[in-house]
């Protein structure tokens, strides 16, 4: 029996960069995703704590694959990715357990995917190592799963470290870990789940990156990543496109705002790091256009309440927004917060702090 967690995660800041080829500064959390694995007489069986019943189905590649509840998918997607790969796959009995809430943009989608993944690899003795066993959970995501997320949500969830914020390069892929402890600055990051129900993700996601990637194309790069804080002026002025203009604008600039908060926390200034957050709100909200009234008011209200800084966290139309309290304002910030959900007329939402974890690891059977 294999038996693994995997983590969820917040972006600190970085939103909609990954798939741009840009910077992401996500930290790994304490909830996540645990999967124990395990030998069956036959088939898969796939069996969830959150859900009623247990889904079987035998063992198939992706193109001949079952039709089975979209959430298995996160599950099944890597065993009929390594059929695919030739890998054989034996009977197995695969249990989920998940704290992350879902729909709440702390990644409970990688959680689940990168748990299963180390899962397999130790179980089958794959010996797939960190490039490997990334590669296959963000294949999950990408080919099983049909989500075109850029990579960021598995880096975290596999390689993050206690401690740390990880400063990622999406083009290469490399890592590095960047001390964050808010309390040594009197601060708490305290998070405030909207419960917002997410409107028109997935295509306006998608619409997002094909943006992106068109806008990249117009202006005869790679992706928007290689539009430098510099030249972004030039670069505006060579479209004509309203939406392609704000995109990229919002992309170049949130790279920029990454680059500078490594800078801030690897000097001790998390104070600093506060207008970042803000700033990078205001462009989501204005540029890229992924934000709600919830996440808005809820970013408001942490900034009302004395946070230094507070942004929206995820890929956006709902979800979570994060805000660096001074540690004795905490409960009187999940006050306001509260209290600015009432007077709208939003239901109440979820506010609890938080910390950066480690990643992915094995747990004892």
């Amino acid at each position: 029996m294999s038996r693994w967690f995997a983590p969820g995660r917040i972006n600190l800041i970085g939103e909609h960069t990954d798939y741009n080829d840009g910077f992401v500064l996500p930290l790994a959390l304490a909830m996540g995703c645990t999967t124990t694995l395990s030998p069956a007489a036959d088939g898969w069986t796939v069996v969830s704590a959150q859900t009623d019943g247990e889904v079987e189905v035998e063992p198939s590649g992706l193109a001949d694959r079952p039709d089975v509840p979209d959430w298995t998918t996160y599950v099944l997607g890597a065993l009929w990715l390594l059929r695919d790969d030739g890998v054989e796959v034996p009977p197995l009995r695969i249990e989920v357990d998940s704290d992350v809430p879902t729909g709440a943009g702390l990644s409970s989608s990688a959680a689940l995917v990168c748990s299963v993944v180390c899962a397999l690899d130790d179980h089958l003795g794959l010996d797939l190592g960190p490039a490997g066993l990334l590669a296959l959970s963000r294949r999950v995501e990408n080919d099983a799963v049909g989500a075109a997320t850029g990579g960021m949500d598995q880096l975290v969830s596999l390689r993050g470290e206690a401690g740390h914020a990880l400063f990622c390069d999406m083009r290469d892929l490399t890592s590095q870990p960047v001390p964050f402890d808010p309390a040594a600055s009197g601060l708490t990051l305290l998070v405030v789940d909207t419960r917002a129900p997410h409107r028109h993700a997935d295509g306006e996601y998608a619409a997002r990156r094909q943006g992106c990637e068109e806008a990249a194309r117009r202006l005869g790069v790679t992706a928007l990543r290689d539009v430098t804080a510099s030249g972004l002026d030039e670069a505006l002025g060579r479209l004509d496109d309203d939406e392609l203009r704000r995109y990229v604008r919002h992309v170049v600039t949130e790279d920029a705002r990454v680059l500078e908060a490594v800078e801030v926390m690897r000097g001790g200034r998390l104070d600093e790091l506060g207008p970042l957050l803000t700033a990078s709100h205001a462009s989501m909200r204005d540029d890229f256009r992924i934000t709600v009234p919830e996440v808005d008011t809820a970013a408001e209200a942490l900034l009302s309440a004395g946070a230094v800084g507070s942004r929206m966290t995820g890929g956006g139309f709902g979800g979570c927004v994060i805000g660096l309290v001074p540690a004795d304002s905490v409960d009187a910030a999940g006050d306001v917060v509260r209290r600015a959900f009432a007077d709208a007329g939003f239901g109440e939402p979820t506010v609890f702090t938080a910390a950066s974890e480690a990643g992915a690891r094995r747990l004892e059977a």
